[in-house]
C-alpha cells in the first residue's frame, strides 16, 4: 500500500510543478495536483513514522490550500 501512495505523491508533484512552471491559464490547477501530492506524502510519512516528512507536507498542504483559494476560488 505504501508504494502506490508514494508514487501518487511523486507523480502529482511533478505534474503540478510542470503546470505552474508553464504559466498557462490552467496553472492554478497545479495547486490541486500539489495538494494531492502533499496529502499523499503526509500519509506516507504517517505510515512510516517519519515526523519530519509529515511536518513538511502538512505545511505544504496548508500552502496548497492557500494557492487554491487565491488562484481558483
Amino acid at each position: 500500500m505504501l508504494q502506490p501512495i508514494k508514487w501518487t505523491g511523486t507523480g502529482t508533484g511533478i505534474l503540478g510543478a510542470l503546470l505552474i512552471a508553464a504559466n498557462v491559464p490552467l496553472s492554478g490547477w497545479g495547486f490541486v495536483l500539489f495538494l494531492v501530492s502533499s496529502l499523499a506524502w503526509t500519509g506516507a510519512g504517517l505510515l512510516t513514522r517519519e515526523p519530519s516528512l509529515v511536518a513538511l507536507n502538512a505545511t505544504f498542504t496548508a500552502i496548497n490550500v492557500l494557492g487554491i483559494v487565491r488562484w481558483l476560488l
